[in-house]
């Protein structure tokens, strides 16, 4: 097995950053986690960001980057990320007035292009799902596999967030193995119930549905570089929750290379 790094999306822990950012990031590293996803910098300057997280020993994964910042932000983005030695960039989420058919055929268009810029930075744009990328065809695929079969690997990446692909009741994984070798970003996410159509209760890691051992081992085998920690919405306090997810990313997997 291959020995994946541990990283965490903040948004997770997005009510604690708005009070202590910098101190929110320490806890994280004092928790073990080696890499943060970002989705957004508390105002924190980009070269004072670059010294934290090497004071810290994080590094920075990447950072998901709305589509109003990547349509008129996307030059000042591509220099953060320089900054702090990021190497990916990554659109989260879109709103919903911007996902139906006509609406997607535009963002294949415009994601090819946000690729080629990045790629000439030496960053890679992957694209994060949720549910309705599963919800939406273009003629006759839906749009999770019509989006990464019309944009090359070298222009979109897949981020995986495994908690929505069997929320949409697909096998989580099979489409690890699916996208093998395009996958390098991969977000953990255990969540309890969620039928579709109901609302997704996340919880932390061993604590809901999923079958995160085979997920897990389907990942090492697919190339994956990174796997994330990301819970949307947690019942205990957020640094509680991160915690206790580490916990069993450390007895159930990282025991393993010890």
């Amino acid at each position: 097995m291959t020995r994946m790094g541990i990283g965490l999306q903040m948004y997770t822990l997005r009510d604690v950053t708005a009070v202590d950012f910098e101190g929110t990031l320490r806890k994280v590293a004092e928790l073990g986690y080696e890499g943060v996803e970002f989705a957004g910098y508390g105002g924190i300057e980009a070269e004072r960001m670059r010294d934290l997280l090497q004071e810290l020993g994080l590094k920075a994964i990447g950072s998901h980057i709305g589509l109003h910042l990547l349509e008129g932000n996307l030059e000042n983005e591509i220099a953060y990320l320089k900054t702090i030695g990021a190497k990916y960039a990554i659109c989260p989420w879109l709103p919903h007035e911007a996902r139906d058919a006509e609406a997607w055929r535009g963002h294949l268009v415009k994601f090819e292009q946000y690729g080629k810029r990045f790629r000439e930075e030496g960053i890679a744009f992957a694209y994060h799902n949720h549910e309705f990328e599963f919800e939406v065809e273009l003629d006759g695929q839906v749009v999770f596999d019509a989006l990464y079969e019309r944009i090359s690997p070298e222009y979109l990446q897949v981020e995986m967030d495994i908690g929505w692909v069997q929320y949409s009741g697909i096998d989580p994984v099979s489409y690890v193995k699916k996208y093998a070798g395009r996958l390098p970003l991969l977000h953990l996410k255990d969540f309890r119930g969620g039928e579709k159509g109901k609302q997704i209760d996340t919880v932390e890691l061993g604590r809901g549905d999923l079958p995160l051992d085979a997920v897990i081992a389907a990942a090492s085998e697919s190339s994956v570089e990174w796997i994330i920690v990301e819970q949307d919405v947690c019942a205990n306090p957020p640094l509680e929750s991160v915690a206790t997810s580490m916990a069993w990313l450390k007895e159930n997997y990282l025991s393993k290379f010890e």
